[in-house]
């Protein structure tokens, strides 16, 4: 029997540069980083991020709930909710039994743990929150969206660093592959911009130190890359049999074609230098949408603007892509969402490929003259785009890959 298609019919995001999925496009497209000074991280050796703002999230949530909820949490409610209206489902109409919920993230609600420990140590446990637990252990989005949508299928939390968001997508595709549900609402969410996180970033050597606008430092490829600028956001995507969407009247965004994953057994931040794990990432992927690697139109990549992730990925995107399809890195616009970052990629690349259009890289110029690569600079280029790849390589090795296709 063969394998059904698997198709993205509905997408949500919240991000630095959008509070839904078409402000975030525009920003991506504009090429312009919102990556500025945060307050209370006054001290702090890298003082600014990108952040999501210009939004009430606990108005935007509604209800007494929120009060047990963490930012990272809140922001994959509210993209949930912008996928499922986008497939055109309503919970109150569903059968909550056949819907999963695989929402991935890279540190959950660190930043909570964080505040309460400062309370702990200042004034007490007698003062520590009654939703402490809630409002930090990881699985909390996927139980939170199940709890709002009524959905009773299976439901997890994939944690792969900052792969987290495809490996959240490849479980979902498997969910649906095997029968176990009709309706999977798939991505990551991530919110980390906290003292500790920041001194982390700047004691490991990977994130980019103030010189400068903030707004011009993540540079990825770039001969002068300084390391990466952290972001904040969630996505989420609605998944379902391509048939079954057709059958409702749905139009499929996109389909997924095929995923990989190999892990580097090698370092804890640092990539395997010669790139070839996360090659093999990319090379299943390709196998499993039955693709050669010249059908690839378009490449959205890790690009982390880190000195060792940048020539590992591009030397990689030279050897599997000698075509030279052209390559994007939203995280100079974004930053790096860390576990979220795989899926707003992905959402990105559903988009590149709707509308013909590949976003520009933040901050560049030109690649570094050692990268043979074809990246987009300066402006949006418009051309046909059938295929695309996502790759995201996470901390401690995980490498997760996604094949996307216009229907």
């Amino acid at each position: 029997m063969s394998r059904p298609d698997i198709a993205i019919t509905g997408l949500g995001m919240i991000t630095p540069v959008g509070n839904d999925t078409e402000s975030t496009w525009r920003g991506v497209c504009a090429g312009v980083s919102p990556a500025r000074t945060v307050a209370g991280l006054e001290g702090c050796a890298i003082d600014f991020a990108c952040v999501v703002d210009g939004i009430d999230l606990d108005a935007a949530i509604g209800g007494r709930a929120a009060f047990r909820m963490g930012k990272y949490v809140k922001l994959a409610i509210l993209a949930a909710r912008e996928a499922v209206a986008d497939a055109g489902l309503d919970p109150a109409r569903w059968d909550g039994t056949r819907v999963a919920v695989i929402v991935g993230t890279s540190s959950g609600g660190s930043t909570s743990l964080t505040e309460q420990a400062v309370v702990l140590d200042r004034l007490g446990a007698g003062a520590t929150s009654p939703s402490a637990i809630l409002l930090t252990i990881p699985n909390m989005p996927a139980a939170e969206i199940a709890i709002q949508m009524k959905a009773t299928g299976p439901s997890m939390a994939p944690c792969t660093a900052c792969s987290s968001g495809v490996t959240a997508l490849s479980v979902a595709r498997d969910l649906l592959v095997s029968g176990q549900c009709d309706i999977a609402l798939a991505g990551a969410t991530e919110s980390i911009v906290y003292p500790v996180a920041m001194a982390g970033f700047a004691r490991s050597g990977a994130g980019a130190q103030r010189d400068g606008d903030p707004a011009g430092l993540c540079r990825p490829f770039a001969a002068d890359r300084a390391g990466l600028v952290l972001g904040e956001g969630a996505a989420v995507m609605v998944l379902e049999r391509a048939d079954e969407a057709r059958t409702r009247g749905a139009a499929p965004r996109a389909l997924l074609a095929g995923t990989g994953a190999t892990t580097d057994a090698h370092h804890p931040i640092s990539p395997h230098p010669s790139g070839r794990i996360a090659q093999a990432a990319v090379e299943a992927a390709l196998r499993d949408a039955g693709w050669a690697a010249e059908d690839v139109d378009h490449v959205n990549a890790h690009g982390t603007a880190t000195t060792a992730n940048d020539a590992m990925e591009a030397a990689l995107i030279s050897r599997v892509f000698p075509h030279r399809p052209p390559v994007t890195a939203p995280k100079g616009v974004l930053g790096h969402c860390m576990g979220a970052a795989g899926a707003i990629e992905t959402g990105l690349t559903v988009l590149a490929l709707q509308r013909g259009v590949v976003p520009p890289i933040a901050n560049l110029d030109a690649p570094s003259p050692e990268f043979d690569i074809d990246c987009v600079v300066k402006q949006p280029l418009r051309q046909p785009i059938r295929r695309a790849v996502s790759h995201s390589f996470g901390f401690g090795g995980h490498n997760a890959v996604i094949a996307l296709q216009r229907p």
